[in-house]
Order: C-alpha cells, then sequence, then structure tokens
C-alpha cells in the first residue's frame, strides 16, 4: 500500500468522504453541520497519510470555516489536526451535576425579590421564544455563544430557537421572562444544554434559584445527576457549578480552519 494508490471518494450528498486502496476502505471523513450553521468534520483512520489526504480533500471540497472537537487527553489527535492547519478555539470541561439538594445546597435557595420561577412544563411558547431571542442577540453582542454553558438548537423551519417549551424552567419578573434553562433527556445521563439570563438580571442569584428548581425537579422524579459543557474560559460558569459540587468528568478540545 502506498498513499499515492489512495483515492477518495465524496459520497451521501457530500457529507461523507471515503478513502480507497484498490477498492478496500481504509478511512472515513464525515461533516456534520449544526444548528449554529457551524460544520464540524470528523475523520476514522489508523493512518496518518490517509488522515492527512482525507482532510485536505475534505478541506478543499468545504469553504469557509470548519472544526472538529477533540477529547483533551488525546494529544496525538490535536497534533494531527494542527498539522492539518487547524488551530484551537475552545476548551471545554464536561462536568457531571448532582440533583439531590443535600449535595448541591441549592435546597433552601429562594429566588430573588420579584422573581417567579416556573418549573418544568409551565413556560408559555411566545414569551419564552421571544426570551431566546433577546438573550441570543446579547451574547452574541460580548463573549458569542462558544463561550456559553449552551446547546443551541433548530426548530423543525430549520431555524434556532425553542423546540420543547416543556423542558424550560424559566425566571418571571414582572410579567417578562428574564430567565431559562433546558434539560434534555440523552442516553445514559440527562444534559442542561443551556443556562442563560438577561443582561439587566444578571449576578442576582437568577440563576442559581433557576437551577434550584430545575435540578430539584429531576431529584424527585428519580435522575441522579446531569451533565453540562462549560467554556474553561468562562469564570463564572465555572465558579457557579463547581460551587454546587459538580464533578469534572473530562473535557475536550475545539480546533477551528478557516
Amino acid at each position: 500500500m502506498n498513499k499515492d494508490a489512495v483515492v477518495i471518494n465524496r459520497i451521501v450528498e457530500g457529507l461523507r468522504w471515503h478513502a480507497l486502496d484498490d477498492d478496500e476502505v481504509v478511512g472515513r471523513g464525515d461533516a456534520l453541520r449544526r444548528p449554529d450553521g457551524r460544520v464540524f468534520l470528523g475523520v476514522d483512520s489508523w493512518r496518518d497519510e490517509v488522515f492527512d489526504q482525507l482532510v485536505a480533500t475534505m478541506l478543499a471540497d468545504l469553504p469557509g470555516t470548519v472544526y472538529t472537537v477533540v477529547d483533551e487527553d488525546d494529544r496525538d489527535a490535536q497534533e494531527r489536526w494542527r498539522g492539518a492547519g487547524f488551530v484551537v478555539c475552545r476548551q471545554e470541561r464536561v462536568y457531571a451535576v448532582p440533583t439531590d439538594p443535600a449535595r448541591t445546597g441549592l435546597g433552601a435557595v429562594s429566588p430573588p425579590p420579584g422573581v417567579t420561577i416556573l418549573p418544568l412544563g409551565r413556560a408559555e411558547e411566545e414569551p419564552l421564544a421571544e426570551l431566546d431571542r433577546v438573550v441570543r442577540e446579547e451574547v452574541n453582542a460580548t463573549v458569542g455563544w462558544q463561550a456559553m454553558p449552551v446547546e443551541m438548537l433548530a426548530r423543525p423551519d430549520g431555524k434556532l430557537g425553542v423546540v420543547d417549551p416543556s423542558a424550560y424552567v424559566v425566571a418571571v419578573q414582572d410579567g417578562q421572562y428574564i430567565g431559562q434553562t433546558r434539560v434534555a433527556a440523552v442516553p445514559r445521563r440527562h444534559r442542561l444544554g443551556l443556562v442563560a439570563v438577561r443582561a439587566a438580571y444578571r449576578r442576582r442569584g437568577v440563576a442559581r434559584a433557576m437551577l434550584a428548581e430545575m435540578l430539584g425537579s429531576l431529584h424527585r422524579s428519580g435522575v441522579g445527576s446531569v451533565s453540562i459543557e462549560v467554556d474553561d474560559r468562562n469564570a463564572a460558569a465555572r465558579a457557579l457549578f463547581e460551587g454546587i459540587g459538580a464533578q469534572r468528568l473530562g473535557g475536550a478540545v475545539e480546533l477551528l480552519h478557516r
């Protein structure tokens, strides 16, 4: 086998590439477009020269900025992507957050004066969608969504926004939605996909009050812990979750190529 004999074929509507050596598949590449519009690459190959050819072909076929994610402990994979011209743009920590109030210390937490917390299943879609829009604008104007403990979702019409209002706990003041948390049931562990508060209402304990309601509700339903990913540079988010007993499970490095 030699690298000159490897042929790269693009298949599955342009989202997958196969590396063939004498009709044998010796590597695969995939591109996934996330709801926020970013494209993430993945390559599966045990031969370095095939990895390099796959990545080069994918980059040539996909103009613009693309991303990939690698486990923080996989130094070899990180070096391979760096060798292909990728640079680190984000490092995130993965936490397991307990739900038991006896462990989180959130059992006695009350919302700030004038703030009401709506439990799971009580949020109304229209004001929740408006809150989602406003929070996105505020975050995009400052640190950007890549620094938030958040997963962006797309509705059936393809637009970003609220998909299932019943998955949210919401903070309300003077009839206006000011904060939201979202949970998703995924294999093996529930996941906190969003914790966000409008800029004018931050640093008042709104996020802790929403988490107290969300985690307490999950605990009562038999869920022992949830996972969340936090940008390593987001000191406030790290402090919030570590302060309620979150244990670090690992992490990941996000790299980009322009």
